[in-house]
């Protein structure tokens, strides 16, 4: 029986890491890096075209980033947001990336998070998330099963202390999203629209 597993971003992210700007002062740079990770995300077969980062939001500080790699890693959990999420709080060294008021932490994704994503999101402690859009589009281009989000999912953060910010970056996003639909990828939905 199994004891332990172990998450990592791929090679070339890790590769890239030290040549990323330690600073994205807007919202705009902070989404164009979290479409470029997704886009490439899947071209290097790690999993599907998603990409996180958490940013400080007043300084703009890359704290981490998360590339999607289930297929890469076999874990069905290993999104993008838990990735990220999970590496800044490595990083800061805490499970309550909100517990320094000083440092308003955020969590910038290339669409509004999946039901999984969804808990881990609002678990962990980020003051703000910073969405490319959410919508049927990513489905419908994708061909991924997102899970049964609530209509309300935006009102459900705020009410928890979470400022929303969608549509950021969305042309980018959808069209990441458009070709990964056209490509020739493993969409790896569990059950394979299978009921």
């Amino acid at each position: 029986m199994e004891t332990d597993f172990t998450l990592t971003l791929p090679p070339w992210l890790t590769e890239l890491i030290p040549g990323l700007p330690l600073t994205l002062a807007t919202l705009d740079e902070r989404m164009a890096l979290v479409n470029s990770l997704a886009d490439r995300n899947y071209r290097e077969g790690n999993g599907g075209p998603f990409a996180a980062i958490v940013v400080d939001a007043v300084t703009g500080e890359l704290v981490s980033v998360g590339v999607n790699v289930v297929l890469s890693s076999g874990i069905a959990g290993a999104h993008a947001e838990i990735m990220a999420l999970g590496l800044a709080q490595r990083a800061v060294g805490s499970w309550d990336l909100g517990a320094d008021p000083a440092r308003p932490l955020e969590l910038v994704v290339n669409w509004r998070p999946c039901v999984m994503c969804y808990g881990a999101t609002m678990w962990s402690g980020v003051r703000r998330l910073v969405v490319a859009g959410s919508g049927a589009e990513l489905e419908a281009l994708t061909g991924f099963d997102e899970g049964p989000m609530r209509e309300d999912w935006a009102e459900q953060f705020e009410a928890r202390g979470i400022t929303v910010v969608q549509d950021v970056g969305r042309d980018e996003a959808l069209r990441v999203f458009r070709e990964y639909g056209e490509a020739d990828v493993l969409v790896y939905n569990a059950r394979g629209g299978v009921d």
